[in-house]
């Protein structure tokens, strides 16, 4: 109604343009209006304010477009080219004082250009976002497989440990230890393994309750072992590097001649 109120008043209140128009052309509008009015059953007067409250929707509808415009302009930046965008919403900034027809026509056009924007601005959001999320899935991956792979490390290190802290694994260590850093044979490692079966049975959580003599070696005390590893109290293979270091470098000089003064005397 708003638009065809335009049309048909637009002489009644043009102001020095109705002056300008013909006496035909103001019969023709007096007359559309007369229309207009008996068939609506608004008199002009009425008709007037219709128009009025159109323009002012329409200019509403401007504001609202334009605010919505300016929203998506800015979630754009960097993401697309909202450059027509922003064109058209500059020419609808003066939507107060333009002529109605332009508003409608920029408020439509304005809204088709947000709308394109926006969706193109969604899509390079909803692919950022996949980005990330592979991204961030990967690296949960990676860090699971590192944790993995560590922990992997220390089982077999645990596995390891408690193979070479049993009897038979200490004895292992040790026997290759005596050939490969002394030089000392089977012989020697016989000594050796009698030697240590008296003093711990190879154990290397054996602890003297008397005197606290510690480990397969006894070393009294037995914090003297961590000059060999700081694992000392742990790990047998550590007590068996410093037990022979120990033998090598007193005045036995061997595990044979170590077992014969512990044969003689009850300890070396």
């Amino acid at each position: 109604m708003a638009s065809g109120t335009l049309l048909v008043i637009a002489g009644l209140v043009a102001g020095s343009g109705f002056a300008a128009q013909s006496a035909d052309a103001k019969q023709d509008s007096i007359a559309a209006t007369a229309a207009l009015a008996e068939s609506t059953g608004l008199q002009s007067d009425q008709l007037d304010i219709y128009a009025e409250r159109g323009d002012s929707i329409s200019r509403d509808n401007a504001s609202a477009a334009l605010n919505e415009a300016n929203v998506v302009i800015a979630a754009s930046q960097t993401k697309v080219d909202a450059t027509t965008l922003a064109s058209v919403a500059s020419s609808l900034a003066s939507y107060q004082i333009l002529p109605i027809e332009r508003v409608e026509s920029l408020t439509a056009a304005t809204k088709a250009e947000t709308a394109s924007v926006a969706a193109a601005t969604a899509e390079v959001d909803r692919v950022a976002a996949e980005a990330a999320a592979a991204a961030a899935a990967a690296a949960a991956a990676a860090q699971a497989a590192q944790e993995a792979a560590a922990q992997a490390a220390e089982a077999a290190r645990v596995q390891s440990l408690a193979g070479g802290n049993s009897v038979e694994g200490a004895r292992a260590t040790a026997r290759s230890m005596a050939a490969s850093q002394y030089g000392w044979g089977e012989g020697q490692f016989s000594c050796l393994d009698q030697l240590w079966q008296k003093e711990s049975g190879w154990n290397y959580a054996a602890m003297n309750s008397s005197s606290g003599a510690t480990g397969i070696p006894q070393a009294l005390p037995g914090s003297k072992m961590a000059s060999a590893g700081n694992d000392w109290a742990t790990n047998a293979t550590t007590q068996i590097s410093w037990g022979l270091g120990y033998i090598k470098a007193s005045s036995y000089g061997t595990p044979c001649a170590a077992w014969s003064h512990s044969q003689a005397v009850g300890w070396y």
